[in-house]
């Protein structure tokens, strides 16, 4: 018998064709001196044109994008800002950075976005903006979120990350709020390897994070060097942007690829005791990152199902810990909902290029450690 492990199936790659590569060359071997926006104007264009928005600024992360657009609406001290428990750090940081305080609510159990009551419960004197964090493709409810920050006077701020390719009743998740935030670090559906970018329509917001975006240099300063306040240095490199226009020109083909290997997985789990990323009438999930969730009533071990997939050489997940289980927070042990959560869900495999008998294998897997479900 062969020691030999299976091919390994990675959690996630870009697709990098020979377009990519191209446009790299070509920025590698061209885009300097004169050229050196070129590619990062013609890439914000696009992302503008793909998102419906007016304005977009490349940055090095999406987390610049978050901390720049939250400095442009003057987040700073004694503010508060909510968002969902379960979340990446990255989404909380810039709040962090910005001498701000994240209030950290509970989400619902079919999305694990923000819950909206829990929202409206949250929201005191220093509340002065609500995050809405897309998770894994998931969207947030963007109608009761809307309807609060209005009631309320808050600005609705999207971190979509992870949701390029949702849309939210005919509106892309990023397009909705006073500022959109996006990734593009190399697990997200489209990348620039590092890379992000702010998006609004708010024209004198997008003048204010312009400006912080050069080091606090205003636009048509004739003053070499002069800088009116200081700044940030979020600039993406015009390489990197060169990959991110031969991506962005191959959105729809990237987002149809997760689709389909989400579409898949669900055929195979459908009848298992689990739930995965939700599809609610009117939307569109980019499915940047299938997700199961195993019934709350169903013993499950999830370490050792991430043993398992080590062992048949799979790469696994572990879903977002809540923040508030992390040192640098504040315990929400009323946070119910996000505690149990982390504990009964895993990320599954997810690339463009995942072939539908790769797929078949991770479900496997997976139904050999769900209680009661043989492989």
């Amino acid at each position: 018998m062969s020691d030999k492990l299976p091919s390994r199936i990675h959690y996630t790659k870009p697709s990098i064709t020979e377009r990519e590569t191209a446009y790299a060359a070509d920025a590698a071997a061209n885009g300097w001196g004169e050229r050196c926006y070129d590619y990062i104007y013609r890439f914000e264009a696009l992302f503008r044109e793909h998102l419906g928005s007016r304005y977009a600024i490349a940055t090095s992360s999406g987390t610049g994008a978050l901390h720049m657009g939250m400095a442009g609406l003057d987040i700073g001290p004694g503010d508060e800002v909510i968002l969902g428990d379960i979340n990446w750090i990255a989404s909380a940081a810039p709040i962090v950075h910005l001498g701000a305080t994240p209030v950290l609510v509970d989400v619902l159990p079919d999305s694990w976005c923000l819950d909206p009551a829990a929202v409206e419960a949250a929201i005191t004197p220093r509340t002065k903006a609500i995050l809405a964090v897309h998770l894994y493709g998931n969207l947030c409810d963007m109608d009761a979120l809307a309807d609060i920050a209005q009631r309320h006077d808050l600005h609705l701020i999207e971190d979509a990350a992870e949701a390029i390719g949702s849309s939210w009743h005919g509106r892309r998740a990023g397009s909705m709020g006073i500022f959109g935030a996006f990734s593009f670090h190399g697990t997200k559906t489209i990348t620039t390897g590092e890379g992000g970018i702010f998006v609004t329509d708010n024209e004198s917001l997008y003048e204010r994070v312009l400006t912080l975006s050069n080091h606090g240099r205003v636009r048509g300063e004739r003053r070499q060097f002069w800088a009116a306040r200081v700044g940030f240095k979020y600039k993406i490199s015009n390489l990197q942007a060169a990959l991110g226009c031969a991506q962005i020109e191959r959105i729809e083909e990237l987002v149809a690829a997760k689709r389909r290997v989400f579409e898949q997985y669900h055929q195979i789990l459908q009848d298992l005791p689990l739930s995965m990323n939700p599809e609610p009438a009117g939307t569109r999930n980019g499915y940047w990152m299938p997700t199961i969730v195993i019934d709350d009533e169903v013993p499950f071990n999830r370490e050792a199902l991430l043993a398992a997939f080590k062992a048949d050489n799979i790469d696994g997940r572990v879903f977002f810990w809540p923040l508030s289980t992390l040192p640098s927070f504040d315990a929400r042990p009323g946070n119910t909902v996000s505690h149990s959560l982390t504990r009964r869900a895993l990320n599954l495999p997810s690339y463009h290029d995942l072939s539908n008998e790769d797929i078949a294998r991770v479900a496997r897997v997976v139904a050999g450690h769900v209680k009661g479900v043989t492989a």
